[in-house]
């Protein structure tokens, strides 16, 4: 179907990094004119098997999903722990973080983009799935999420 290297051009999500979530959640539920969305937190480093360049960190992040029609918005509040949630809210300030993408083969994509020039930052897993955020900044100035979802 598509050329592309993840096997689609569908943009399925905009995670956005703020410092308060509450504040920030609430300010997207008015603006939609919708409730405001529940908050989550990440798993723990033992379930989420997360690591952060490499080495495994104990990063968590208050999370909020808010559907605003074929996108979704992901509003992240990260911890203090070593994370690309932390350092690029520590280097930027607010604002885009990654657009994502829901893929099949996570290592083939994986390697496919570290071929490119675009190194794995971070990876974990969500109940139902994992992640990986590729170093895409350089060349697409936004981190590329990769979400592979479990076959059900």
């Amino acid at each position: 179907m598509s050329d592309s290297v993840l096997g689609t051009r569908v943009v399925t999500q905009i995670g956005i990094l703020v410092r308060d979530i509450e504040k920030a959640a609430q300010a997207w539920a008015d603006f939609f004119g919708i409730a405001k969305p529940q908050i989550t937190v990440t798993d723990t480093v033992d379930v989420a098997k997360t690591e952060y360049r490499g080495e495994s960190t104990p990063a968590r992040a208050k999370l909020a999903f808010i559907d605003a029609g074929q996108l979704q918005i992901e509003l992240i509040e990260p911890d203090d722990a070593p994370s690309t949630w932390r350092e690029h809210l520590d280097r930027y300030g607010e604002g885009p973080h990654h657009i994502a993408f829901v893929i099949d083969g996570m290592k083939e994509k994986v390697l496919a983009l570290e071929s490119r020039g675009m190194p794995l930052i971070q990876k974990g897993e969500y109940t139902g799935g994992r992640y990986a955020y590729m170093d895409t900044f350089p060349q697409l100035k936004v981190i590329v999420e990769l979400l592979e979802n479990d076959r059900k």
